[in-house]
């Protein structure tokens, strides 16, 4: 099968999801995950501009430009939902009410350090937004991102290099080839893909590697990658 795409990841990220859950989906990837929960459970999604209960995106005839999620997508409604105002979005974020917040990054340290903004990205500037809300107040923070950068280099680090979005906070990390719990002994591999062994996993990695006593294979059905 290869490397997981962005869709497989999120796949593989919302299996992890449980009945009755609160989450925010970050912008990038993690919006994909709405749409692979699994069937049965009741997963309601918060938007931080201020949806609790966000739908799937609306279709082309049917969207409404005054109904979009953070990132300006137009969205829907999922029965039972509603709107508040952005105060009282972030008043529950920073109470702590959000079980996971699912973000992007682009360093995870091995004691869960979080780095998902680079201000020296051009055009962007320190835009880290509500993400240090979310890192800093959810119950759990899960990352999903690529497991190496576009060069090769690691983004699974004893540090990061980059400015911090929150530390200490991050919890699990689905990849491309590898869900990784963070502990407070470091990384402990869950799953890895087959094509990628062992050695070859810790030396993509720039922090040492546990792997669990259960560690499996990471599968992922066949999913079209994002256009």
């Amino acid at each position: 099968m290869g490397v997981l795409n962005r869709r497989q990841i999120a796949w593989r990220a919302a299996q992890d999801f449980w009945d009755g859950m609160l989450v925010n989906l970050g912008l990038g990837m993690p919006v994909n995950c709405s749409d692979y929960v699994r069937a049965g459970l009741e997963v309601v999604v918060q938007s931080e501009n201020g949806i609790i209960g966000m739908g799937p995106l609306a279709a082309a005839e049917a969207a409404d430009a005054d109904l979009v999620d953070a990132g300006s997508r137009r969205v829907t409604i999922a029965p039972g939902g509603t709107v508040i105002d952005s105060a009282w979005s972030f008043a529950m974020i920073r109470g702590g009410h959000i079980d996971v917040t699912v973000l992007g990054a682009f360093e995870v340290a091995a004691n869960g350090d979080l780095a998902n903004w680079d201000s020296r990205i051009p055009d962007k500037g320190p835009l880290v937004g509500g993400a240090m809300d979310l890192a800093a107040s959810a119950k759990a923070v899960w990352v999903m991102m690529e497991h190496n950068t576009r060069s090769g280099g690691a983004r699974l680090l004893e540090a990061c290099t980059l400015p911090l979005t929150a530390p200490g906070c991050v919890k699990r990390i689905y990849t491309d080839i590898a869900v990784i719990e963070v502990t407070q002994a470091g990384f402990v591999v869950l799953e890895v893909i087959e094509e990628v062994s062992r050695a070859a996993l810790q030396a993509r990695t720039g922090a040492p590697l546990r792997f669990a006593a259960a560690c499996g294979v990471l599968r992922a059905p066949d999913i079209a990658d994002e256009e």
